[in-house]
């Protein structure tokens, strides 16, 4: 098949290619950024996907498959330019997707739409509304795309679109919001609090778009691997040491003495689980993972050990 996947010079969007090739698939890749090693089996097109070069790749290729995996976290843009990137590109993929006659469009979005709260259930269903939005707006972009994505389903009802609401990602990349919170060698968590994280190796995420493509399931997964594991026990694993500090203190040390630069939303993500049900996905395409959360954490410290300043 033929496969165009935004967004494929990110990390997450390597490893789906090269899993596609592997596959014996044709890929066919929009993004503003170089993939200058790219694998035989992929056209790079360095294009941005709201511009009109990105519309003629659609037009001429006329995709089996697309893969809108062109969105950004607050780690990685400013609130502006994410914007413009996540519900605007988001927009321009389906819009083409459309126009073009593609079968099957998927949107890889993120399980941290159903946001963190104290009132949250500790389980999420695909059916439930986004929470937490007051407290962390920098989400709002991420969750207006999966939302315009899954309105897709009654406005293009002869399309294909499988919205995958994917957990964490953790392995030997380094690749997400995830792993670039437990970057350096201290990771702050507030006092009194150790909530649940879930989380996948990047090659089962990889797999779990494949099984997408292979079952065509159409509507909203979470999408979900091992168990999730309290973040004490996954500081501890990936080699980090804990740094417990009281929530007023906390504001004050983010993006100072080694600690991440986080938003002050982001506080509720290390306060509250989000913990998702991903059984919908796996009876739609008999998905399984391969890696347990052990091994991934535990790759994931070989690839980026910490280093402890004396």
């Amino acid at each position: 098949m033929k496969v165009i996947i935004p967004g494929v010079a990110g990390r997450l969007g390597q490893i789906v290619a090269q899993a596609l090739v592997d596959g014996g698939h044709e890929v066919i890749g929009i993004d503003k950024r170089r993939w200058s090693d790219a694998p035989d089996g992929v056209t790079m097109h360095q294009v941005d996907i709201r511009k009109r070069a990105a519309e003629d790749v659609f037009r001429t290729v006329r995709p089996d498959v697309v893969i809108h995996m062109a969105t950004v976290s607050h780690f990685a843009a400013r609130d502006e330019e994410r914007h413009r990137i996540n519900l605007g590109g988001t927009r321009a993929v389906f819009q083409h997707c459309v126009r073009y006659g593609c079968p099957h469009a998927i949107f890889v979005g993120r399980h941290t739409y159903y946001g963190a709260a104290a009132d949250s259930p500790l389980y999420h269903s695909e059916d439930e509304p986004p929470l937490g939005l007051a407290n962390f707006p920098e989400l709002a972009d991420l969750v207006s795309a999966d939302l315009y994505a899954g309105s897709a389903l009654w406005r293009h009802a002869d399309m294909t679109t499988t919205v995958m609401r994917m957990c964490y990602t953790l392995g030997p990349s380094g690749h997400g919001t995830l792993a670039t919170f437990l970057r350096g060698p201290r990771v702050p968590t507030i006092l009194g609090f150790d909530p649940l994280y879930q989380f996948m190796h990047e090659q089962d995420v990889a797999q779990s778009i494949l099984a997408a493509i292979e079952h065509r399931p159409r509507g909203v997964f979470n999408i979900a691997g091992p168990q999730p594991v309290p973040l004490s026990i996954l500081i501890r694993e990936t080699g980090r040491k804990g740094v417990p500090l009281p929530e007023g203190v906390f504001k004050h040390l983010l993006g100072r003495f080694g600690l991440p630069k986080l938003p002050a939303g982001a506080l509720d993500h290390i306060k509250y689980s989000i913990v998702i049900d991903g059984g919908a996905f796996r009876k739609a395409t008999d998905f399984k993972h391969d890696v347990d959360e052990v091994q991934a954490m535990h790759e994931y410290r070989e690839a980026f050990p910490p280093v402890f300043s004396s």
